[in-house]
């Protein structure tokens, strides 16, 4: 296996940050097992760790994204102390929350500690469906005040919506509320049986595909809410299927293809091991005995999945590179983080290897303008901007990126009234960032 020197491995583009297993619900697919406890555990990282870890964060890149979560992270009263300090680090600081606890008054809190948006968790539009998933009654009635709560105060959410067999039929519904309700983003979930999950009935494979593949074609059709199936490396090969020149099949970067688990991808445990995700319980190392840093750049799970040796049917496929599949299905069922991912139906073609992203020697190249421009972009979303700038160039069969184009996108991102909140014009990477 070849290993890039550690010098040369690209810092994450997102880090999950799962500050404690305090919960005030009792959610049947929860990947930690969360508990309803009044104090975190007692091996929880500190504030001062996790400032710690942030300062490593912000060290590799001060583009990177953290997601502030739990359990419930509005349940640790350092949360917005946390916000504050990634903020001023120059990193983006979002919140992924079952959003109970969501007010008025909690809402400004955030947004004054430097909160981008808050993730805010929906498994039905039925509320005795979502209160019973949750493990809590009155938890959906909660959950759309929340709602309300981020409209009235300017806070940017996205909703999170974990498909099941059960609630699959709902994907539509769920689309229209999205885009009704504001939403930025509807990220749609394909649980891996993990912590509480391994008593969850995981979705089948007919359902999977099913969904996945409506999933898809709203997402090519969607023009002002953003759709993303999560933990289903497979939606690239059916957006691939559908459209070869929709620009998310030529993106690169945080939209290439496959799994982002360890390559551009990690999760803190609330006790500072350090995981390719959330689905995926083997530590790489700790923030407390290497550091995120050596950690990120050393670990052997992650040297392993930035240079994977796929079995079965992932290692025959000629999408192994754009898809690559769910590692974490594997490692969980089998215990083989290699193995093919079984939910997957589709039967390699004996194809050549399609490759992700922008060929090579079609790069394109900035103006002075442009660069300029982009400049201007917050940090912590000016990469993302730049590949789906150059994606979209490179779409238009040009070879260089001019204001005119970052122009483009704004508008169609924003519409006339331009980039919110001061923004310069060519801000297109806030969806792509959540």
């Amino acid at each position: 296996m070849s290993v890039r020197p550690h010098d040369t491995v690209d810092p994450p583009f997102l880090v999950a940050l799962n500050l404690t297993q305090r919960c005030n619900l009792q959610c049947a697919h929860c990947y930690l097992d969360a508990g309803t406890r009044s104090d975190g555990a007692a091996d929880e990282l500190t504030t001062d760790e996790v400032k710690g870890v942030l300062d490593e964060i912000a060290a590799l890149s001060d583009e990177t994204m953290v997601v502030f979560t739990g359990g419930e992270p509005m349940m640790r009263p350092d949360l917005e102390q946390l916000t504050r300090h990634a903020t001023d680090l120059g990193l983006m600081a979002v919140v992924g929350s079952n959003a109970t606890l969501l007010n008025d008054d909690r809402v400004a809190r955030l947004l004054a500690a430097g909160v981008r948006g808050v993730g805010i968790s929906l498994d039905s539009l039925d509320p005795a469906y979502h209160d019973d998933f949750r493990g809590l009654p009155g938890a959906w009635e909660r959950t759309m005040r929340s709602i309300d709560a981020c409209r009235r105060g300017g806070l940017s959410f996205q909703i999170h919506f974990s498909v099941t067999d059960d609630n699959a039929d709902e994907l539509d519904e769920m689309i229209a509320f999205a885009e009704s309700s504001g939403a930025l983003v509807l990220n749609v979930f394909f649980l891996v049986c993990t912590g509480r999950g391994e008593k969850v009935t995981n979705i089948s494979a007919e359902t999977y595909d099913r969904v996945l593949r409506q999933l898809t074609e709203a997402a090519h059709r969607e023009k002002d809410l953003l759709i993303r199936a999560k933990c289903a490396p497979h939606f690239k090969r059916m957006a691939m299927e559908l459209d070869p020149d929709w620009p998310i099949t030529l993106a690169h970067g945080y939209e290439a293809g496959g799994c982002l688990a360890g390559t551009r991808y990690c999760r803190v445990t609330p006790d500072g091991e350090i995981t390719p995700c959330p689905y995926m319980e083997v530590s790489a190392g700790s923030v407390r005995r290497q550091g995120f840093t050596a950690t990120w750049q050393r670990g052997s799970v992650f040297q392993e999945l930035r240079a994977p040796k796929l079995q079965g049917r992932c290692g025959d496929c000629e999408y192994a590179k754009l898809c690559g599949g769910c590692r974490a299905r594997p490692m969980a069922r089998d215990g083989d983080l290699m193995g093919e991912d079984f939910l997957c139906g589709y039967q390699p073609q004996g194809g050549a290897v399609i490759e992700p992203g922008l060929q090579a020697g079609t790069k394109v190249s900035w103006s002075a303008e442009a660069e300029l421009r982009l400049k201007r972009v917050p940090s912590f979303v000016r990469r993302f901007v730049r590949q789906r700038v150059e994606a979209y160039v490179h779409e238009q069969g040009e070879q260089q990126v001019r204001p005119e184009h970052l122009q483009i996108l704004a508008r169609r991102r924003f519409g006339e009234a331009g980039p919110p909140g001061g923004f310069e014009a060519g801000q297109t990477g806030d969806k792509a960032a959540e």
